[in-house]
């Protein structure tokens, strides 16, 4: 396990435009490409990310790592809807929009999963693959 994380640690050290490596975390790059590794497990960890994008479908709420959520870059961390009603009384404000443009960690495990495009309600034989963190409590997440 330590010498995965170094591994990791130096392969961030020769990304560009990137945020720096932290043996503490991984950035959402590495979030993705371990996830792809271990698949159909997951990899876990704690997950540092910038939200650039926050959505809703159902009772989900989701922060992306990237605009497009569709993005293979993208982590998404998968909040339950218990997840997102504690962290709104912790901020004191609905947590798509107080945390957007904010750095986080959370701590989790990042699992890639497919998600399958559909057609007037009826799933087609399209899919990509997202990677997501799912969040079942607010202690998961701090704020940075």
């Amino acid at each position: 396990m330590l010498a995965a994380l170094g591994a990791i640690a130096f392969a961030g050290c020769a990304t560009s435009g990137t945020a720096p490596v932290d043996a503490r975390w991984l950035a959402p790059a590495q979030a993705v490409q371990l996830a792809a590794d271990a698949a159909p497990r997951g990899v876990k960890g704690v997950f540092a990310l910038q939200v650039r994008a926050t959505g809703r479908q159902g009772e989900m709420a989701y922060l992306n790592s990237e605009t497009d959520y569709r993005d293979q870059r993208n982590l998404s961390i998968a909040l339950e809807p218990q997840a997102v009603r504690q962290l709104g009384e912790r901020l004191g404000a609905d947590p798509l929009e107080a945390l957007k443009g904010r750095r986080i960690l959370v701590d989790g495990e990042a699992r890639r999963t497919t998600i399958v495009f559909y057609a007037d309600g009826v799933a087609t034989d399209k899919y990509y693959y997202q990677t997501q963190v799912r969040v079942t409590r607010a202690e998961q997440i701090t704020v940075q």
